[in-house]
This record gives structure tokens, sequence and C-alpha cells, in this order.
């Protein structure tokens, strides 16, 4: 399914084609946790789907995760 979101960190406006049904989207738009209504969606593709923010943006603003920390201090 295309989704467009815009990000409220960036104002850019995006659409990106993400695995879900509407009827997934339906049942977290009406308040089932958007991990239990879209269980095969990576953390980054819930984020925007959420909130439009995408991972490279979250990775820039705040760094990255732990866990590519934790690959960085292993190579």
């Amino acid at each position: 399914m295309t989704i467009t979101r815009k990000s409220p960190l960036t104002g850019i406006t995006r659409t990106k084609e993400i695995d879900v049904t509407i009827e997934q989207i339906l049942a977290w738009e009406e308040g089932e946790l958007i991990q239990n209504a879209m269980p095969q969606l990576s953390a980054d593709d819930r984020e925007f789907v959420k909130t439009g923010i995408t991972g490279e943006e979250w990775d820039q603003l705040f760094g990255g995760s732990e866990e590519a920390e934790q690959e960085e201090e292993l190579v």
C-alpha cells in the first residue's frame, strides 16, 4: 500500500510503498498497537506510518540505534 506522510522534523512529504493492508491500518487507527496490527513491518516502517519520520531522519537527529552502534564497535 502506498503511504504518504509529512515529517514533523523536516516538513518534507514522502511517499513509500509499505507492506500493509487496509485492514491493518484500520485496526491501528481503531486503537490496536501498531506492532500488533502490523507485525511484519520494521521499526522504521512503523515509525514512518505513525509519524512520517524516516529512519535516516531519526538517525540524523538522535544518532544511530544501539544495535548499529554495537555493530560499529565490532568492526
